[in-house]
């Protein structure tokens, strides 16, 4: 659980740090330009690091189903090696995914306007300023958001289901409550992260709906990392400790 949150973590520190400081530069100094070589690598960051939290929430996921479901098997099965692969793989997807989806949009032609009506280089609003020929693109990007979004999520709740009907044969009150105390967390982070993400990817775009998929994608950008480190932290009673325990040795030196 603790590697998948280190990655999970990494996920966001990449995403932001790829957006925040070119919005807080644009912001202070005024200027509000960037080349077109520079979005495009601002887009290709933040869409391998999005694909990327997409698979780890998932292995998170299969990670809690086989601790709670399969807890004898849970060793064997999910080792260091495993879980070094997975991660890897996840990675490696949204660099290669992304990879073909920026490699298409750098082919477009861009004239008239050159003005992002967005705080971010996103696809929409680039698509919006492209002379060629869009809609292979956006085909492209639809059929990929099925694999990267809807099975991850399908898979996602399967696992819960399955994770729930256990719990649901708990004996005792005080074990199912403990048992998804361990899952709120996860569920939170997922229910905030694909829920965004299925409707800015998956839903049919519409031209007069782009201001709400500018809020959709501030909360999935600055929203859900800043609260994923509070959500795991403080209902995390290992880490809660660990922080007590800081506090502590800070007074006690004092």
């Amino acid at each position: 659980m603790y590697y998948f949150l280190l990655h999970l973590s990494f996920c966001d520190i990449v995403f932001t740090t790829n957006i925040a400081p070119t919005i807080l530069h644009n912001i202070l100094l005024d200027v509000g330009k960037m080349s077109l070589k520079h979005c495009i690598a601002q887009f290709y960051v933040n869409g391998a690091s999005t694909i990327a939290e997409c698979y780890i929430l998932t292995l998170m996921s299969y990670d809690r189903y086989l601790a709670i479901c399969k807890p004898l098997h849970y060793t064997s099965t999910m080792n260091l090696d495993v879980c070094l692969r997975l991660v890897g793989a996840s990675w490696l997807s949204g660099f290669v995914v992304t990879l073909s989806t920026s490699i298409m949009l750098f082919d477009r032609d861009f004239c008239g306007p050159k003005v992002i009506d967005h705080f971010m280089c996103e696809l929409t609003p680039l698509l919006k300023l492209s002379c060629s020929d869009t809609f292979s693109l956006e085909v492209v990007v639809f059929i990929l958001s099925i694999p990267i979004i809807v099975m991850p999520f399908v898979f996602i709740v399967v696992t819960y289901i399955n994770i729930f009907m256990t719990v649901l044969k708990i004996p005792s009150t005080f074990g199912m409550q403990k048992t998804f105390s361990t899952c709120s967390s996860h569920l939170t982070s997922v229910s905030t992260y694909y829920g965004t993400l299925t409707l800015i990817y998956v839903v049919p775009r519409r031209r007069h709906l782009l201001n709400i998929s500018k809020a959709l994608h501030l909360l999935y950008t600055v929203v859900t990392p800043l609260f994923n480190p509070i959500i795991y932290s403080l209902r995390n009673k290992d880490i809660r400790k660990a922080i007590e325990m800081l506090f502590y040795n800070k007074q006690y030196n004092q």
